[in-house]
């Protein structure tokens, strides 16, 4: 995952979701990319990852 750009690795529309997701969130991607992307060994493991955090976020906001 770490050779490309994340249109290698994801289609078109992928590509824009997760591009709209990391502009409406304030944080540092480039740093973010070095120290944690690594971690993980695919992008579906990424998703997966990704899609958790989402979903507890959400549920710590409705409380």
């Amino acid at each position: 995952m770490r050779s490309g750009t994340i249109i290698k690795q994801l289609d078109i529309v992928e590509a824009e979701r997760f591009i709209t997701l990391i502009k409406r969130e304030k944080f540092d991607y480039t740093n973010w990319r070095k120290n944690n992307l690594p971690k993980f060994s695919n992008i579906d493991e990424l998703s997966k990852k990704a899609m958790e955090n989402w979903n507890k976020k959400k549920l710590s906001q409705k409380k």
